[in-house]
């Protein structure tokens, strides 16, 4: 597996594909290198059957500054719509991936980098972490997201709150208001962040993957739509070996060993 470029490393960790962001000098600000290289190792995820989890994190003082400001203004606006689409399309394929993402994060997480952060599945922050929407600074918007998962997390009030301030959040309210999932002491971040995955790869796949698409999914459906939606997944379910390893661990009394089949 030939995975990763200057700006991203990328190392398979048994069961778990982890993406570093690499541009540490520039608080690992966004590159179309960075994003290709992103764009790849989700693919890669997709097709390997091996790989069960994916994670994402920063290389040096932060997770991600977002965008990176000292290019900002050089730019065309043709170049600037040709960059936000190649975003557009990581997000998009973060969401459609049918295994779980976890961004670990330390440092900031800013702009474009929130965003990315908020495409993940689960989220888990180190103690000094902070969030920070900082698009109103530089007179420009949200990209990358975040108008629409800041909203269906936090509502419109406190999201235009955030986005017209653009004053940096830490991470006890980050968690306070939903948009973490745990925290914890930088020096354990990372060991805890992969004994989570790790965790998270031994899980049923398949249901997973249906469980993570349904939550998406179900905001934009009525409640009668989720339920038939439910129903025919379960229906799928319970054919897998899976499902069949599962009910018999349990009369064995002992853990199931799933293989997302």
């Amino acid at each position: 597996m030939n995975l990763g470029n200057d700006h991203l490393s990328v190392d398979l960790n048994g069961p778990v594909l982890s993406c570093v962001l690499n541009r540490p000098d520039a608080l690992n600000a966004f590159s179309d290198d960075m994003i290709a290289g992103l764009k790849e190792a989700i693919k890669e995820a997709e097709q390997n059957d091996d790989i069960k989890v994916v994670v994402l994190s920063g290389a040096g003082r932060a997770f991600s500054a977002g965008g990176d400001v000292k290019g900002m203004g050089s730019g065309s606006s043709q170049e600037v719509y040709d960059h936000i689409g190649k975003l557009n399309e990581l997000i998009l394929m973060i969401k459609d991936l049918s295994k779980p993402v976890i961004a670990v994060v330390h440092g900031y997480a800013a702009g474009a980098g929130f965003n990315l952060v908020l495409a993940c599945d689960q989220i888990l922050a180190g103690e000094e972490s902070k969030f920070v929407l900082s698009f109103a600074q530089v007179g420009l918007v949200s990209d990358g997201g975040g108008h629409y998962f800041l909203a269906k997390i936090l509502g419109p009030y406190r999201t235009k709150e955030l986005l017209f301030r653009a004053e940096p959040i830490p991470v006890e309210t980050a968690a306070e208001w939903g948009l973490v999932n745990r925290v914890y002491p930088l020096a354990e971040l990372e060991e805890s962040a992969m004994e989570y995955a790790l965790r998270l790869a031994k899980g049923p796949g398949r249901a997973m993957g249906m469980m993570k698409k349904m939550v998406d999914q179900a905001e934009n459906k009525d409640l009668a739509a989720v339920l038939e939606q439910e129903r025919i997944t379960q229906t799928m379910m319970v054919t897998t070996e899976d499902h069949k390893e599962g009910v018999q661990a349990f009369k064995d009394k002992r853990k199931p060993a799933f293989t997302g089949r």
